[in-house]
């Protein structure tokens, strides 16, 4: 039953005043696989800063990992970055899928996300690992991922083809992007302990924004005396600087790939 308005009534007119929002720094968007169980609630935890507002939206995929999945969400990818409007003035957007930035390529990425946010800057976590890895100084690297063979060794491929040497491959071989994000923090450690500890390798990188490594990653620099970076801590780059911020906050990760950000010196 409608109710009946009491034309009698009067609702007072309130008067307000507007600022800049909760993203009067920065407004980031993130464009999250919609089988992740991770990234955004390591994000949370990660990335509290006063003035930066994280946008989310979440882009369909199947859960079977595969270069032939992977490659399909290209054509998502325009969807899911018309979600988050343009009109909010994002600071920069990435594309949260290390595996999909393999298969579909970085450039390619980029192209797409800049037809509906042009101007903006944009990453994925391969990008960010490589620079990552550069800030490091990583000359081999252990990779660990969970991906079965075809996808880690694209990846693999696509490091050696960018100048990092990869010596070192360890896989949980899950193509299941649901289960992925329910392997546990010990098997990880234990993963990245597996290939760090080869001698082949100075450093380790662990792969895909599923897997929980946020809290992993001191453990296993303390056990191998290496640096351990994953894409949900450094590999984000997000290549401008907030401003307002003494030193400067720079939208990069160097220890992890979610988009965790670092203060560096100018």
């Amino acid at each position: 039953m409608t109710p009946r308005l009491d034309n009698s009534q009067t609702v007072e007119k309130l008067a307000f005043e507007t600022d800049a929002g909760i993203g009067y720094r920065a407004r980031i968007g993130l464009l999250v696989l919609q089988t992740d169980q991770t990234l955004e609630a390591e994000l949370a935890a990660l990335m509290a800063i006063e003035g930066v507002a994280l946008y989310h939206a979440r882009l369909a995929n199947d859960a079977v990992v595969s270069p032939r999945s992977l490659a399909r969400m290209a054509e998502e990818l325009p969807r899911a970055a018309e979600l988050i409007a343009p009109s909010l003035g994002l600071a920069a957007i990435g594309y949260a899928c290390t595996s999909g930035a393999t298969i579909i390529g970085e450039t390619r990425v980029a192209e797409i996300l800049a037809r509906i946010h042009p101007g903006v800057p944009c990453t994925n976590p391969l990008t960010a690992a490589k620079a990552a890895l550069a800030a490091l100084g990583a000359a081999r690297v252990g990779l660990v991922t969970p991906y079965t063979p075809d996808v880690t060794l694209a990846m693999q491929a696509n490091f050696s083809a960018a100048g990092i040497d990869v010596p070192v491959v360890g896989s949980f071989y899950e193509d299941n992007d649901l289960e992925v994000g329910k392997i546990n923090e010990a098997s990880i450690l234990d993963a990245a302990i597996v290939v760090g500890q080869d001698p082949r390798c100075d450093s380790v990188f662990i792969s895909c924004t599923s897997l929980r490594s946020a809290r992993v990653i001191a453990l296993a620099e303390e056990k191998l005396g290496k640096p351990v970076t994953r894409q949900n801590i450094c590999g984000w780059k997000m290549p401008t600087e907030i401003q307002g911020s003494q030193p400067p906050l720079i939208k990069c990760c160097v220890r992890g790939l979610e988009l965790l950000y670092c203060r560096l010196s100018m």
